[in-house]
């Protein structure tokens, strides 16, 4: 039987896709007709065209599999249009589940975000065990993951073996698009970045995210969600080790909070009214408030996954990156 791994054009599919490969397995991919190939190249799979929001294209996708990893996301912190968002991450979730339910999958892991995580409180580190509601959500990107995993939290509890995995800040090789965290380094190597906001994420190995994925199918149970990260950084900490890593300076100037807020207000004004993206999105500086620092302990005893290190991710990153800026791929 295949396997079918949705947003395996992007980030984090891309490295659950090639691990899947490298293990032998009978690989299919989801692809969208204007999806960017790069990170298909030379990967042995069948492609099979479609798109979340069509349920038919679904059906011919999931049609002799018996395993899925639905990773494809719509991953913008602004859109012109946020229904968008919905419509890809909520009503496509729903429609990809409703085949594999169909289907009689026998293995379902649904790729949420450590986002739908309530932010813990200042000293703490927020698990999979703590209340969180719609109202915990920044911005439409946040609102529209949250609900996509109430989605699949209720596919669950009706009968479909869905298992649930909530990546952290994934860095490492590939990151085409790029990710947030992707571009923080990107923008470090440009010259991009004079200063810092106080904030903190979880960083982790894409490579360690993809394992993960492979172990939830394997071992996790129905319903359950399992943060997969590895250190807890702050920003500032972040730009030290990449300033490290290439002999760059690190950012010293600290911007205060409410700076970054009032400027992300007018920069997002502005871009309503052109239509182009904002160098500081609002849902971003307002998740920006809070250091989102958490644990895989659960993932680590339930799963038995390990980490690996986030500064030799770090380094493969901006040794990817640097390639590509030299090729102007940026």
């Amino acid at each position: 039987m295949a396997v079918l791994v949705t947003g395996a054009t992007g980030f984090i599919g891309g490295h659950v896709a090639r691990l899947l490969a490298a293990r032998g397995a009978s690989l299919r991919v989801l692809v969208r007709p204007q999806s960017r190939l790069d990170n298909l190249e030379s990967l042995k799979a069948e492609r099979v065209v479609g798109d979340l929001r069509d349920p038919r294209s679904l059906e011919t996708a999931v049609r002799g599999c018996d395993t899925v990893f639905h990773v494809a996301a719509d991953y913008r912190l602004w859109s012109p249009d946020p229904r968008e968002l919905y419509e890809s991450n909520v009503q496509g979730t729903a429609n990809l589940l409703t085949a594999a339910a169909q289907a009689g999958m026998k293995r379902v892991v649904y790729t949420s975000t450590v986002g739908t995580m309530r932010p813990p409180a200042p000293g703490h580190l927020s698990d999979e065990g703590a209340p969180v509601s719609l109202r915990d959500m920044a911005g439409d990107y946040k609102r529209s993951k949250f609900l996509a995993e109430q989605t699949a939290l209720q596919f669950a509890a009706r009968g479909l073996p869905v298992v649930i995995v909530n990546p952290t800040a994934p860095v490492g090789e590939a990151d085409v698009k790029p990710t947030p965290t992707g571009k923080i380094i990107l923008d470090f190597l440009l010259g991009r970045m004079p200063a810092y906001i106080d904030t903190g994420v979880n960083v982790v190995d894409v490579r360690a995210v993809a394992e993960g994925h492979l172990l939830a199918a394997e071992r996790g149970r129905v319903g359950e969600r399992y943060i997969l990260g590895d250190r807890n950084m702050t920003l500032r900490e972040i730009l030290e080790t990449l300033a490290r890593l290439t002999g760059r300076p690190a950012p010293r100037f600290r911007i205060p909070y409410a700076v970054a807020y009032g400027f992300a207000v007018f920069d997002t004004f502005l871009s309503r009214r052109t239509g182009r993206p904002p160098r500081a999105p609002l849902d971003a500086v307002k998740m920006a408030r809070y250091k989102m620092f958490v644990t895989s302990a659960k993932a680590e005893r339930e799963l038995g996954y390990r980490p690996g290190s986030a500064e030799e991710a770090l380094e493969r990153a901006v040794r990817w990156f640097e390639t590509q800026v030299s090729g102007s791929r940026f």
